[in-house]
């Protein structure tokens, strides 16, 4: 019994002593514990959406009250003109816009009837739906509580328009995002073990005595898999367009080269994970599980980043899949142009920048 008491014992401290696997133990589920209980959920919060008051009667003033206090919208804009609503889409500011018509009391008073209009980024089918229920659902409080003041029923009807994807498919937002998703996952995972593979099997050392110097050791070993990602990248745009009816709206050049700066980023990223790696199995982990979970729920395609804690909407600026799914969601089914995307592509060629400098110092010229 003291044997086996004292093998239980040497096997604590050679846990305790290997802060990997104490950081694995302890630090992964307090991880996933607060990434999964504030990110993982289908409300919608602090939605910004934009108001055109054309009516600026008490009725429609009464409305945006409810509308603002209301813990489900923030509102970001008051328009003046219907032509800068499409404009308040395009800069991605805003998820909803809400319309009143001229003389909305008028008619709602005299002809006991009104509408109003809710504009929504159908982009993202189910955010779409879901806040065009939530704003339906305060109007009907409001029109409840003026039934009582009125001797005639009042009737506010809400006409709603899904702009972008009219037909609600759920294909226009996940393509992207398992663009995001593959990209990231593939490129990652196969360059994260390309070099830390050469210290394995005894080869580092032939590629150490050679002339050649380590920026182009790293650039090397990132060509084959950005040739293999291109391929991917023409194959998952081919089905998107022919198999899941998911159109190119906007410049297929700017989409495809704003992909492939993607794939670089990532290809980066993975050679920067097997630079500090010391094994392949170290480097399959961190970049499986290490990414995995920010790209899916950090990245805004299955949840909306509105909805989180201040601490994990600033952490979601540092995953790339974030700024690739705006992107692309914007270029592809929005079809706008370079000019409302420029700021994301600045950011993933900074974030390129900075893995490829790291990853050629952290590259270690000999071997210990």
């Amino acid at each position: 019994m003291k044997q086996f008491l004292f093998f239980v014992q040497k096997e604590f401290y050679h846990v305790w002593r290997d802060k990997r696997t104490m950081l694995i133990l302890f630090g992964m589920p307090i991880m996933q514990i607060l990434i999964f209980g504030f990110a993982l959920t289908n409300e919608v919060k602090n939605a910004r959406i934009a108001v055109l008051d054309l009516a600026k009667d008490n009725a429609s003033r009464g409305i945006i009250e409810q509308l603002s206090a209301s813990r489900y919208f923030d509102i970001g804009q008051y328009l003046t003109a219907a032509e800068e609503i499409e404009k308040a889409f395009q800069s991605g500011t805003v998820k909803m816009a809400v319309v009143f018509p001229s003389g909305f009391e008028n008619h709602l008073l005299h002809g006991n009837q009104a509408t109003v209009q809710l504009i929504a980024d159908a982009t993202d089918p189910n955010v779409a739906t879901t806040l065009a229920n939530y704003a339906t659902g305060i109007i009907m409080d409001y029109q409840s509580g003026r039934r009582g003041a009125q001797p005639a029923p009042l009737s506010i009807k809400t006409e709603i328009r899904m702009l972008y994807n009219p037909q609600l498919k759920g294909s226009y937002s996940f393509v992207p995002g398992v663009m995001a998703m593959v990209l990231m996952l593939v490129c990652a995972m196969m360059t994260s073990i390309s070099i830390v593979r050469e210290k394995e099997m005894g080869t580092m050392e032939v590629i150490l005595v050679s002339p050649i110097i380590p920026i182009r050791v790293v650039i090397a070993k990132m060509v084959p898999y950005f040739l293999l990602s291109a391929v991917n990248i023409g194959s998952i745009l081919l089905l998107s367009v022919f198999v899941l009816d998911v159109p190119i709206q906007g410049n297929l050049g700017l989409l495809v080269s704003e992909c492939l700066l993607f794939t670089v980023t990532v290809l980066s990223l993975g050679l920067l994970i097997s630079s500090v790696a010391d094994s392949q199995q170290v480097a399959m982990l961190v970049s499986l599980m290490g990414l995995f979970l920010p790209t899916v729920m950090l990245s805004g395609f299955m949840f909306p980043v509105e909805n989180m804690p201040t601490a994990l909407q600033v952490l979601s600026n540092l995953v790339p899949a974030k700024w690739f799914y705006y992107i692309i969601r914007n270029v592809m089914i929005k079809g706008l142009t370079f000019d409302y995307v420029w700021r994301e592509t600045l950011v993933l060629a900074g974030m390129t920048l900075f893995f490829m400098v790291v990853s050629v110092r952290k590259f270690k010229t000999r071997l210990e």
